[in-house]
């Protein structure tokens, strides 16, 4: 044990200039340090990889112009009402000499941007619908054509940021400071036994609020499911119901009118046909529409 120590403190201390080097490179690079790298940062070989990826797509040498990139990462980001990066892309979106305008919404951005919407939608919530006259309506010729390479580039773009949004959500990643409603999200100490989903990066004692809440509806669906069990004859209809009465009342869930709301400024403005979203395509007695299968 006493051998070992000193090579268990090494390689400590190796992760964590590691990590050091990696913050101190974004920062260089864009100027500042985003709270997805600051989360990232407890894993630097996957930040790493992660870092030079986003800086390819975003920053090097491509078909697409700087600005129409990070257009198209609101766009994508939107679908999934991800406001944090949003709000981060609309910054980078005008840092970068973007038009302002097209901040007011989808509508104010040119048609060959709009144009996207529909394959966006797609991608976003049922990617399986996707068809090669898709691709052809975007490339065929006039004057808000794409090209190929614009096109592939625009795709990759629109993935990478339907899977961010995930991230972003599993890891309940705050607004940075100097964004409405912002503040800090440090990782914690590799010394600390904290979650990287600690109190800083939960806003305080929002996190535990948030669990004692899920565990009064947890506790309210269970009594539900025992009164099922007792009532004969209680159809999936009216459990449907009940279930959907319980969430409503219950302090989890804002109600849907504030929630629209609150995301109508900055979010679904860069939305079209925002109830379009996942179903499932392989429910019992329907017939599946053709999935795309490689080996």
């Amino acid at each position: 044990t006493a051998l070992l120590s000193p090579s268990r403190q090494i390689l400590q201390e190796g992760a964590e200039n590691s990590q050091r080097q990696l913050l101190i490179e974004a920062f260089v690079s864009a100027g500042r340090v985003d709270n997805i790298t600051m989360v990232m940062g407890l894993h630097p070989q996957y930040l790493s990889s992660f870092w030079k990826t986003q800086y390819l797509l975003l920053r090097m040498d491509g078909p697409l112009p700087y600005h129409k990139r990070h257009y198209i990462a609101i766009m994508a980001a939107a679908r999934h009402q991800c406001s944090y990066l949003v709000g981060l892309h609309m910054g980078e979106f005008l840092q970068v000499g973007g038009n302002p305008a097209w901040l007011q919404g989808l509508h104010c951005a040119p048609q060959k941007l709009r144009n996207l919407n529909e394959i966006n939608k797609l991608l976003a919530h049922r990617p399986w619908l996707i068809t090669k006259e898709h691709i052809e309506a975007l490339l065929k010729t006039g004057e808000n054509s794409w090209s190929l390479a614009e096109l592939v580039q625009a795709l990759v773009l629109l993935t990478h940021y339907h899977s961010l949004a995930s991230f972003v959500f599993g890891c309940g990643i705050n607004p940075e400071e100097d964004q409405d409603g912002g503040h800090g999200c440090w990782p914690p100490s590799p010394h600390s036994d904290s979650s990287p989903a600690s109190d800083d990066s939960m806003g305080g004692s929002g996190g535990k609020d948030a669990m004692q809440e899920v565990e009064v509806l947890m506790e309210r669906m269970k009594l539900l499911q025992e009164s099922q069990l007792e009532e004969e004859g209680v159809t999936q209809e009216e459990m449907a119901t009940r279930f959907e009465l319980e969430k409503t009342e219950s302090l989890l869930v804002t109600p849907s009118d504030i929630a629209d709301h609150s995301l109508q400024s900055n979010v679904l403005c860069f939305v079209e046909d925002p109830e379009f979203g996942y179903k499932d395509f392989t429910r019992r007695g329907e017939q599946a529409p053709p999935t795309f299968r490689a080996q």
